[in-house]
């Protein structure tokens, strides 16, 4: 099945021709669900960032809030904003 008919387009590549920190993500999804992880990385950096924040997102709705689990989650969002910055930085420049 060809999966890649069924990507959302990026508004701001479509309305501007400018890629925004995002672009890139549902891609390399994709490539991680057909094993390519290296080529994943390279389409997007941030992708395992995304997934652990993703993930501990999902464990801090779904468990008992405590002092840990906030503080856990705040790193796993800063590590992503330092992985999706960084690869868009790295993309582009």
């Amino acid at each position: 099945m060809h999966l890649e008919k069924y990507l959302i387009p990026c508004l701001s590549k479509t309305l501007f021709g400018v890629e925004c920190m995002g672009c890139g993500f549902q891609r390399a999804l994709l490539l991680i669900v057909k094993g390519e992880l290296v080529n994943a990385f390279v389409m997007y950096p941030a992708v395992y960032s995304m997934i652990f924040m993703f993930c501990g997102l999902l464990l801090f709705y779904t468990t008992k809030k405590t002092a840990t689990t906030k503080n856990v989650l705040t790193i796993l969002i800063g590590i992503n904003i330092i992985f999706v910055i960084g690869g868009y930085v790295y993309k582009h420049y």
